[in-house]
């Protein structure tokens, strides 16, 4: 495995979205303050329904990626460039159903907002301008896939993530100058085009021989590529609707304001949760690679790894969210620190227990999307999709009868309950069938045992919360006790693997032999 890229992939990928998570809360907050709490909640909406709209792309980049591998391996150039220039066709395509979706969906708009008369903003223009930005990025994702596919997806997340931060500078600057809503969106459609210009300019210089090259793909190959494009996108449909239901659900059903008070916790669980998983998602072509290689036993043991390591992360950083996130949505987005956008506890404790869920299926899906098993497990994306939808809607109605805020609970619980009964039962199984070859028993049992054990520790770390006039003060001595307390659950989970212990340790002594001093002779 190319350890050395993979660890500049990681790097690079943590550095910038540690940069991103900032100058999108800074952003939030200034988006907040000088426009609006509902406005906020109207912008978290747009990006739900573009979310759902886009699943017409989902699969197709990591499908026809992980069909590149192999002739990167082999150096067959003709082949590559063959799939680069369908990609591209797919994605002209794409873009062009996404347009024509968003225009169908936008005379339907006030149905999704339940309170949008009460904001003084045009829903058209402004949602006009959010399926903008989103189209310009289709014009250059083929090259984007391309430089992930020869592992140098350093590149490219460097150019994403660089524009993405010109766009939260420019908003804020705008913000300030205009508090204008309109203007904030216009940021997101200039930095979208700058993107698109660099990574026009690298890809030609690093790649022109392949962009050169205008090849057609054999009848054989662009068979496999539909067959696994499909699947892809069954696979990821899922998700998006689990996702995107959430928001829409609250925003239909309860109002665009209570959506903007949940969506200022879930944008910092979901810029935590995107962070943590940049160990995982840039290693995706490295393991592919690694897939070609060698043999089922090898990805058997670096799963086992990487699924503790998955543990070992989620364990650190959601008992983290939980014991400080309060304190980060007061400092953040409340300006005058009122404690007015906060949730009671109670809906605190179920977001960061279905982030914590979700995030421990990132080692499953990066071996997943490296070794193309995603074609076996299609179907279950649509029995995850309708079940999260069903109990969703279910549960508004029967926790609101208890709390309108309780409703959110339920919305949440929905989600949990798919994750725990569908995606952890069925990826796994597919996985170790496919690609391992090797009973998936032993991962069952590790994994429910990590997830009642994070719950266990969650439920210690409640009754650990230490409440203080200050809330800077309040976030370090709460921020400190949850470092304390996650070393329990990560102790006992390292002394259970040995595959872990074994990988650790080969890591470290092949450190200690890199920085070894040479013996001088006499």
């Amino acid at each position: 495995m190319d350890k050395k890229k993979g660890f500049k992939n990681v790097i690079v990928s943590v550095v910038f979205r540690v940069l991103l998570l900032v100058a999108t809360l800074l952003t939030r907050r200034f988006l907040i303050q000088f426009v609006g709490n509902d406005v906020n909640g109207l912008n978290s909406l747009y990006t739900s329904i573009l979310g759902f709209l886009a699943v017409a792309e989902l699969g197709v980049g990591s499908a026809i990626t992980f069909c590149m591998y192999k002739p990167i391996v082999e150096g067959d150039d003709k082949k590559v460039a063959a799939l680069y220039c369908l990609f591209k066709r797919l994605y002209l395509i794409i873009g062009g159903i996404i347009l024509l979706g968003g225009c169908v969906l936008m005379p339907f708009l006030k149905f999704f907002a339940k309170d949008y008369a009460e904001l003084d903003v045009d829903l058209y223009l402004t949602f006009a301008l959010s399926l903008a930005a989103v189209l310009i990025t289709y014009l250059f994702s083929a090259k984007t896939s391309l430089i992930n596919a020869y592992k140098n997806n350093y590149i490219s997340t460097a150019i994403t993530s660089s524009g993405q931060l010109l766009a939260c500078g420019l908003q804020i600057l705008v913000l300030f100058l205009t508090r204008s809503f309109v203007w904030y969106l216009v940021c997101a459609i200039a930095a979208a085009l700058a993107q698109w210009a660099v990574t026009e300019i690298v890809t030609r210089k690093m790649y022109g021989g392949i962009l050169a090259l205008k090849e057609k793909i054999d009848p054989e190959t662009k068979g496999e590529v539909v067959k696994n494009v499909k699947a892809m996108f069954m696979h990821k449909i899922g998700g998006v609707l689990v996702n995107t239901a959430d928001s829409v659900i609250i925003s239909a059903f309860l109002g665009v304001a209570l959506l903007g008070k949940y969506s200022n916790y879930i944008v910092i669980a979901s810029a935590l949760s995107s962070t943590i998983a940049l160990c995982f998602t840039p290693l995706t072509s490295i393991i592919g690679h690694l897939y070609v290689e060698e043999s089922g036993e090898s990805l058997r043991k670096y799963l086992h790894f990487f699924h503790t390591f998955n543990f070992v992360l989620g364990a650190i950083f959601f008992l983290g969210y939980y014991a400080i996130i309060d304190d980060l949505v007061t400092i953040f987005f409340d300006s005058a620190m009122t404690g007015g956008l906060l949730f009671g506890r109670w809906v605190t404790f179920v977001i960061t227990l279905n982030y914590f869920i979700q995030f421990m299926r990132q080692a499953t899906m990066l071996f997943r999307d490296a070794t193309g098993t995603f074609y076996y497990d299609r179907y279950k994306p649509l029995v995850e999709g309708t079940v999260n939808i069903a109990l969703s809607i279910a549960f508004v109605y029967l926790f609101g009868l208890i709390d309108e805020e309780f409703s959110v609970v339920g919305v949440i619980a929905a989600t949990i309950l798919t994750n725990l009964f569908i995606c952890h039962i069925v990826e796994p199984h597919v996985l170790y069938k496919h690609a391992i070859h090797y009973t998936p028993k032993y991962y069952y049992i590790k994994n429910y045992f990590y997830i009642a054990l994070f719950a266990a520790a969650l439920v210690g770390l409640h009754f650990c919360h230490v409440s203080m006039e200050s809330r800077f003060n309040e976030l370090l001595v709460n921020g400190c006790i949850a470092v304390a307390v996650s070393l329990v659950p990560i102790l006992i989970a390292v002394l259970t693997d040995g595959d872990f212990r074994h990988h650790v340790k080969a890591l470290r002594e092949r450190f200690r032999q890199k920085h070894r001093k040479p013996i001088k002779e006499d």
